[in-house]
């Protein structure tokens, strides 16, 4: 789709999205025994979703179903998130742990936003 790159996997975006997704992980796996099935569970789909759908948009190889797919990743990115906000206030986690995960989601949402913008179609 652009200049040298070969596949999603050279997108700077989708090695952003999977390096969160591994510090979500990492986080999650303290998170305590009876929240597997909700926030640890939660958080990881919603981190692991946001590096697929790039990588599903990218795949599919038009510009209007590439948009498409992140403004998913955007919507899943921000579910990721709200649970990770959401664990912080309710004390499954350390005050702060979170703040890396979340301002390293800021600026993938901002790198998303500026793909879309060039993946929109010029007037």
């Amino acid at each position: 789709m652009t200049n040298g790159i070969r596949g999603y996997r050279d997108l700077l975006v989708w090695q952003r999205a999977m390096t969160i997704a591994e510090a979500t992980y990492r986080l999650t796996k303290a998170f305590p025994r009876e929240e597997q099935l909700a926030l640890t569970s939660q958080s990881r789909r919603a981190a692991a979703s946001v590096a697929a759908n790039i990588a599903e948009g990218y795949g599919r190889g038009t510009r209007p179903a590439y948009a498409s797919f992140v403004r998913i990743a955007q919507g899943s990115l921000k579910e990721l998130e709200t649970h990770l906000i959401l664990a912080e206030r309710v004390h499954i986690c350390p005050p702060g742990s979170t703040d890396p995960i979340l301002a390293d989601s800021d600026e993938l949402g901002r790198m998303l936003r500026a793909l879309l913008t060039k993946l929109s179609p010029k007037p």
